[in-house]
């Protein structure tokens, strides 16, 4: 994958120093954690979108951006941040959309995170 297109998805300055302060190996740990948590995070986010809870909706999704952040998942960061502010004007129209791309690539996001990880170790 081309490094442009990798940055879109990693936040590959944060990885950086991770690898650099604890070792690639030691924060794929941590990855494979996220891994066993990652499909609760994205079900709870389902649930509540169905359930038109905006309230859980909002806060789940904080809680998933701390954790897609704390591994270096920039897209999924991002959009779990967007997620998060159910008083933005933009949120009734697009907070659907924004859950999609959630969804749509948040394993395929990880799998770049595993595979960044394991060619650093």
């Amino acid at each position: 994958m081309a490094t442009a297109e990798l940055e879109s998805i990693l936040d590959l300055n944060t990885l950086e120093q991770y690898c650099s302060a604890i070792g690639a190996g030691t924060l794929l740990k941590s990855v494979v954690l996220f891994e066993q948590l990652m499909p609760e995070y994205v079900g709870n986010l389902v649930n509540a979108k169905e359930a038109q809870d905006k309230d859980t909706l909002c806060s789940e999704a904080h809680k998933f951006k701390g954790a897609a952040g704390s591994v270096g998942l920039k897209r999924i960061q991002q959009y779990a941040q967007l997620l998060q502010h159910g008083e933005a004007t933009e949120w009734p129209a697009e907070h659907a959309n924004w859950l999609q791309v959630i969804v749509d690539n948040a394993s395929k996001d990880l799998a770049e995170l595993k595979a960044y990880l394991e060619s650093k170790a």
